[in-house]
C-alpha cells in the first residue's frame, strides 16, 4: 500500500512513519500543500492523508481540487479544528474521513484500514457485486454507477460505498448509527451529520426533482427506493 501524507508538522510525520513501517505501508511525506498536491498528481496512491492547515495550499483546497478533477482516491483529513462546521466543511469538500488532533496513531491506522479495505480485500466474483434496479446499475468491482444508462463519474469512494449499501438493501430503513457502522466500517464516535452530508451529496449528483432515490424517514434515518417518482408520493 502506498500513501501520500501532506503534513507540515515533522513530529507528526515521524510518528506516522513509524507506524507505517510496522504495518508495511509505503509512506511518502511532503511538508508543503502545493508541493504535495503536485506530487499527488504525478503518482499513484492507495490513500491520501492531508493536514487542514498547510503552507502553500491548505488541506480543504487540496481536497476540493482533487475532487473537481474527479480523482477518487480515499482522503483522510487531519485537523486541529474540532467544531462541527469545520468537520462538515472538510467532508463537503471531498474528504472521506477526518481525525482530530491530537490523535492516537492506532486510531489513524484504523481509519486508514477502513477506507482502504476495498483495495486490500480479495476481489470476489463479479456477479456477486453487480446490482440492478429500475434506474440503477452498480458494479462493486469496477465501482461504476449508471443511472438510466448514464454513467455517474464524480462519486468519492465513500459516496460510492454508501450508495452501494443502500441500493443493495432497497426500501430498508437505516438509522445514521447503522450506516456509520456498516458503511464506514468501524465504531464511529463523531458527528452523525457525516451521513447527512454524504446523502446530500448523493442526491445532488444522481437525483432529479422528479425522481428521488434517497428518502428521509423522519425520526429514523434513510432508505433507497427508486420505484416511484416524486409526483406519485
Amino acid at each position: 500500500m502506498k500513501i501520500l501524507v501532506i503534513e507540515d508538522n515533522k513530529g507528526v510525520c515521524s510518528m506516522i512513519e513509524m507506524f507505517f513501517a510496522k504495518e508495511g505501508i509505503d509512506g511518502v511525506f511532503v511538508n508543503d500543500g502545493l508541493e504535495g498536491y503536485n506530487r499527488f498528481k504525478t503518482g499513484t496512491w492507495d490513500a491520501l492523508i492531508v493536514d487542514w492547515m498547510l503552507p502553500g495550499m491548505d488541506g480543504v483546497s487540496i481536497c476540493r481540487k482533487i475532487r473537481e478533477e474527479k480523482f477518487t482516491v480515499p482522503i483522510i483529513m487531519l485537523t486541529a479544528k474540532d467544531s462541527e462546521s469545520d468537520q462538515v466543511l472538510g467532508l463537503e469538500m471531498g474528504a472521506d474521513d477526518y481525525v482530530t488532533k491530537p490523535f492516537s496513531p492506532l486510531t489513524l491506522m484504523a481509519r486508514i484500514k477502513a477506507v482502504t479495505r476495498r483495495i486490500q480485500a480479495q476481489v470476489p466474483k463479479e456477479e456477486d457485486n453487480f446490482l440492478k434496479t429500475s434506474h440503477f446499475k452498480v458494479n462493486k468491482i469496477t465501482r461504476e454507477v449508471f443511472v438510466d444508462e448514464t454513467q455517474v463519474t464524480n462519486l468519492t469512494p465513500k459516496e460510492f460505498d454508501l450508495l452501494y449499501y443502500l441500493v443493495e438493501h432497497p426500501r430498508q430503513v437505516f438509522s445514521r448509527e447503522q450506516l456509520l457502522e456498516r458503511v464506514w466500517g468501524y465504531q464511529f464516535y463523531g458527528d452523525e451529520r457525516t451521513v447527512d452530508v454524504h446523502i446530500k451529496r448523493l442526491r445532488k449528483k444522481v437525483e432529479t426533482t422528479s425522481q428521488p432515490f434517497f428518502h428521509t424517514v423522519w425520526g429514523v434515518g434513510y432508505k433507497f427506493d427508486d420505484s416511484f417518482k416524486a409526483d406519485e408520493v
